[in-house]
């Protein structure tokens, strides 16, 4: 089980929490907020406490933390703060919100692995690619049909589409491949699979179908 750390109890922060607790995760919520606290206990081990201070994050667990999201984003001073505490706490992924381009990039400078900008990335698609372990990327196309980016099924390495009777199997479509350049300086090649085509342990598939069947492939 994923232990995830959240600090800001604001919509975008409660809503990650409880999208992440409904997908089996254990959530940690920080915040000032009694009231937000208090609310959160439902689905979360709620603390009162002040992000902005290092051994409060530390005396709530949050370096123990699989990945921390620092949810705060009216307040730009907090959120540099907290993204700067949890990366000295040793988080191993740290994931910051950002209200503007100029604050993602100040973000990423003080160690923020990823940053996510809730007018374009939602908590419930954050939600998805924090809890689930082999999903890399994740869009809604329409209500119930998805694109998601995915690490290669163990049923699938060393094997053809065909072989592994991919889409008869899982009921989503392999839209394209993935595949890591010899040289590691360049980005990854898109490749349009035929059924014959062998995919490697190291691919990434670009698939589509059903929510509800995406889900079920990890």
């Amino acid at each position: 089980m994923k232990r995830i750390g959240i600090i800001g109890a604001g919509r975008f922060g409660m809503s990650l929490a409880e999208s992440l607790s409904n997908a089996g995760a254990e959530v940690i919520l920080i915040d000032r907020n009694r009231p937000a606290m208090q609310q959160a206990n439902e689905f979360a081990s709620a603390v009162q406490g002040d992000a902005t201070q290092p051994h409060v994050l530390e005396e709530a667990g949050f370096g123990e933390c699989d990945v921390v999201v620092v949810a705060i984003g009216s307040n730009i001073e907090a959120s540099m703060m907290a993204t700067a505490n949890c990366k000295e706490l040793g988080v191993p992924n740290v994931v910051s919100k950002a209200t503007s381009e100029l604050h993602g990039k100040i973000l990423r400078r003080i160690g923020a692995d990823s940053v996510v900008y809730p007018d374009r990335d939602s908590a419930h698609r954050l939600a998805r690619a924090i809890a689930n372990h082999d999903v890399v990327d994740f869009l809604e196309v329409s209500e119930g049909y998805s694109i998601a980016e995915v690490d290669v099924p163990d049923g699938v390495r060393g094997r053809s589409l065909a072989e592994a009777d991919f889409r008869r199997k899982t009921g989503v479509t392999v839209l394209c491949i993935r595949r890591a350049d010899p040289d590691p300086k360049k980005p990854r090649r898109v490749i349009i699979p035929q059924a014959s085509d062998i995919v490697e342990p190291g691919d990434r598939l670009i698939v589509f179908g059903e929510t509800k069947k995406l889900d079920g492939l990890s």
